[in-house]
């Protein structure tokens, strides 16, 4: 009994001092953005610090919420530009951005950036059903596109700066027209091409004041708000039309 007790204990002594794990430790300055009549964008701090003495990389992901989109390629038949095609993708994050306190292809594995999601080239959009098209590609680029011009997917990796090899920040912008809804700020902590630690924090973008009201209005009665968005249209203009034969 004594000679099976002795290797255990002897692998209990050594536990803490091999097993001690990075600890990752990260917030944001605010976790709510309330979007008003006046909204001009809105932009967070999110920093944190890494415990231990193995330092290391951070690399920060924010994106949300999902949405379903269609692609739609349209090729010009003669005089007239039509649509030729179409692909459906499910699951869409609406917003996404990618801070690294360092380029990620310089250092980061394939692999983990295929794992985790992280950069541009690594998002996984499925298409609906699920089946894989031999088009996909291009209406997968086709999407990101998009995205990156209307400002809501990043087009260049955001810069995470380190302070004293263990405190980090970095700042995250939102444009005017940021997508509402609930999202998610993942932060991972490399070392040596692995991810030893990592910390999930939600994030929530709303409509508040009187944009909250049309914005539920909008949805809850669309058609509704349809005929009274072209009744006020059919107005302005006789309004604009009346105040020029003044003028």
């Amino acid at each position: 009994m004594r000679r099976l007790l002795l290797p255990a204990l002897f692998l209990v002594s050594l536990w803490p001092a091999s097993a001690v794990a990075e600890e990752l430790v990260a917030d944001l300055s605010d976790h709510l953005v309330e979007i008003t009549m006046g909204f001009e964008g809105a932009e967070l701090l999110l920093f944190g610090a890494v415990e231990g003495e193995g330092g290391g990389d951070v690399v920060v992901i924010v994106h949300g919420p999902t949405e379903d989109l269609t692609v739609r390629r349209k090729d010009r038949v003669g005089p007239i530009w039509m649509n030729r095609g179409e692909m459906a993708f499910d699951g869409v994050p609406a917003f996404y951005r990618v801070m690294s306190t360092r380029p990620l292809g310089e250092w980061l594995p394939d692999a983990v950036r295929e794992r985790h999601q992280i950069g541009i080239d690594h998002l996984r959009l499925p298409l609906r059903g699920g089946e894989p098209a031999a088009e996909s590609k291009a209406f997968h680029a086709a999407l990101i596109r998009r995205k990156q011009a209307v400002g809501h997917y990043g087009e260049e990796v955001g810069e995470v700066k380190m302070l004293a090899k263990r405190l980090f920040r970095t700042d995250v912008a939102f444009p005017t027209n940021v997508p509402v809804g609930n999202y998610t700020v993942e932060v991972f902590l490399v070392q040596d091409g692995t991810v030893v630690s990592a910390q999930t924090t939600p994030l929530y973008i709303n409509k508040t004041g009187v944009l909250a009201e049309i914005f539920s209005f909008a949805h809850d009665y669309s058609a509704a708000y349809g005929i009274l968005a072209i009744i006020f249209a059919v107005l302005a203009g006789l309004g604009a039309n009346a105040v020029f034969r003044k003028v």
